[in-house]
């Protein structure tokens, strides 16, 4: 049977998929494109045609400056920290102690509860009223009184990434932990005979094989947290005074709170294009990284 038969034998086998996702994916992208150049509302109108002004409005925008630089801030810092968290995680799980099979079944429940659930459990931790954080600090003696952590524009990010953190640096500890179990044993053995310390064990035996998935999650984690929206909107609806609201949220509110849909498209392919170049720039850097590793 010839290669050509077989390319198209392929294709059109694969006909049925693709045609499900231009309908399913295809179009509804043509359509937002189409909506992004009119100033068409939800409800009402579909819109004149209106050129770049719903980009130029976006970009130029104080409310699109201040909402960047807040998902910004909350991926950098909830991403670091779950890497850091995760890898910590994964090294004291590698270790053989009593418990250690109970203790990763354990772990993986953060990351396995849905967000909704995960933010509504976090919500009635920080309760102003009857909070268990509250509860704990003032016994402490931390604080004096009971404080609305997401109810002051100060502490509600720092609340959020917390939340954040704690359901996803699972994710990240289950991938390092799988790498560390690829580390040959004899490696980190002669390692210790040559007298190199935990530090330097880590550092030239351990983290070479660490780079590879931990790029991958990297890559994934910064993703999901440039386009939270869920977890906030659970919490925080992006308040107090937008000061948690991302760009999701952002969108959110141009597209159907104010019924601005012409705006709310563009506002959505910015964010898109912003997470494609995101995607982009890390597929780049993964293969880098094992390319360099091979």
């Amino acid at each position: 049977m010839s290669g050509t038969w077989m390319t198209t034998r392929a294709w059109l086998l694969m006909l049925p998929l693709l045609v499900i996702m231009v309908a399913i994916i295809g179009w509804p992208l043509v359509d937002t494109v189409r909506l992004s150049f009119t100033d068409a509302q939800l409800v009402g109108t579909s819109g004149n045609y209106v050129g770049l002004d719903n980009y130029t409005n976006m970009l130029m925008g104080s409310n699109f400056t201040r909402t960047l630089a807040t998902t910004t801030w909350f991926a950098v810092v909830s991403v670091a920290a779950e890497m850091v968290l995760g890898v910590l995680a994964a090294l004291l799980l590698n270790q053989q102690f009593r418990g250690r099979a109970v203790l990763r079944g354990l772990m993986i429940l953060p990351w396995a509860l849905p967000t909704v659930v995960n933010a509504t459990l976090w919500r009635l931790i920080y309760n102003p009223e009857y909070g268990a954080l509250n509860a704990a600090l003032t016994q402490l003696h931390i604080i004096g009184d009971y404080r609305s952590w997401l109810g002051e524009p100060g502490t509600a990010l720092a609340a959020l990434i917390v939340a954040d953190c704690w359901k996803n640096f699972p994710l990240v500890a289950l991938i390092a932990l799988a790498a560390l179990q690829a580390v040959p044993r004899d490696i980190t053995a002669a390692a210790l005979v040559d007298g190199a310390g935990p530090f330097n064990r880590f550092r030239f035996v351990i983290l070479p094989y660490l780079a590879g998935p931990l790029m991958v999650a990297l890559v994934l984690r910064t993703i999901e947290a440039f386009k939270v929206f869920d977890i906030i909107w659970v919490m925080t609806r992006g308040g107090p005074a937008n000061s948690t609201r991302t760009l999701s949220i952002l969108v959110y509110q141009e597209a159907f709170s104010f019924q601005r849909a012409g705006s709310g498209a563009s506002l959505a392919l910015i964010v898109t294009l912003l997470v494609t170049v995101l995607a982009v720039a890390y597929a780049a850097l993964v293969r880098k990284t094992a390319g360099s590793a091979a």
